[in-house]
């Protein structure tokens, strides 16, 4: 072994265990994997300043996946009992594969798939409706940033909120689940967003109730924010058994593709850190123990932020 390796190790491991100050980090002990989800590649057809993938047309940060790549994993999902199947990018639907990969999904489980609803989507619509007779559901999570096109469109471009809104109610039409994801401001009234968002539903003609995923400004990919050390102390003062257990990693597995290879990373919003790639198969990531160690594991313990709308059932 080299001695650099030898001298680092130890450091890297003290800081994954402990805190700058010494203190024994928090962490989440993985209780089941009852849903997985697919990054797709951090390419999409938009370029938004905000995105926490860092996502524009042709990026490679996160390799786009085909069919090959995603089966075998599909196929281990399955064996292990895999409730709930999800996708997320990048924009999902610039994946040439992703309808194939949709269609053996649907075969498993329910699948969820998290889209800006702008251009890509729209084009495959009628390849979506020939999945409604799969054995389980397709769900379909549109981003509609704010209640307000210009905000929207600050950040999407012009006439992106116009088009969303209309893919979002053909896609209610067509019978498809719905739900939308929007930003969350630090400053924002209480309930004022949300019953914004309500009325903007009403207008759409689109359920009163339809589901409402908030999120906090996450950062860049390779950001490092500066925020307060998730401690045990923390987990235990502030968390209950209960609330822990709702920690997207302590029910869901991630996989990408960097390297040409399939990795199991233990979120969604960790991709950036390969410290939290737990193995090349779902079986060898399971039970592994996940430290609270990156800034967006602050947002999830200060927000209970969750890209997941399944809460380990």
């Amino acid at each position: 072994m080299p001695l650099s390796a030898s001298i680092e190790a130890p450091a890297a491991l003290e800081d994954w265990l402990f805190t700058p100050l010494g203190e024994p980090r928090g962490y989440i002990q993985p209780h089941a994997l009852t849903e997985l989800w697919f990054h797709t590649g951090s390419a999409c057809n938009l370029a938004c300043p905000f995105c926490l993938e860092g996502s524009r047309p042709g990026d490679a940060r996160i390799e786009r996946i085909g069919f090959a790549d995603a089966a075998p994993f599909l196929d281990e999902a399955e064996a292990l009992g895999v409730r709930q199947l999800s996708f997320t990018g990048g924009e999902p639907f610039v994946v040439k594969d992703i309808v194939r990969i949709l269609a053996r999904a649907l075969e498993i489980a329910p699948a969820l798939v998290l889209t800006n609803a702008v251009g890509a989507l729209p084009r495959r619509l009628a390849q979506l409706r020939a999945l409604k007779g799969k054995p389980h559901p397709l769900s379909l999570r549109i981003s509609l940033d704010f209640p307000d096109p210009q905000r929207h469109d600050a950040g999407r471009g012009t006439g992106s909120f116009a088009e969303a809104c209309r893919t979002l109610q053909r896609l209610h039409a067509e019978g498809f689940t719905v739900s939308v994801a929007r930003q969350l401001q630090p400053d924002e009234p209480p309930g004022d967003v949300q019953r914004r968002f309500r009325e903007l539903f009403g207008q759409l003609d689109l359920p009163a109730d339809l589901n409402i995923v908030a999120f906090p400004d996450f950062g860049a990919p390779g950001e490092q924010r500066a925020v307060p050390a998730v401690t045990r102390s923390c987990m235990s003062t502030y968390q209950s058994e209960s609330s822990r257990r709702e920690f997207m990693c302590a029910y869901s597995k991630m996989l990408v593709k960097i390297g040409g290879r399939m990795r199991v990373y233990a979120c969604t919003l960790v991709d950036d850190d390969p410290a939290y790639d737990q193995g090349g198969t779902l079986t060898e990531s399971l039970g592994r123990r996940v430290m609270l160690r990156h800034h967006r594991c602050y947002a999830c313990f200060k927000y209970g932020a969750s890209c997941s709308e399944t809460k380990g059932r």
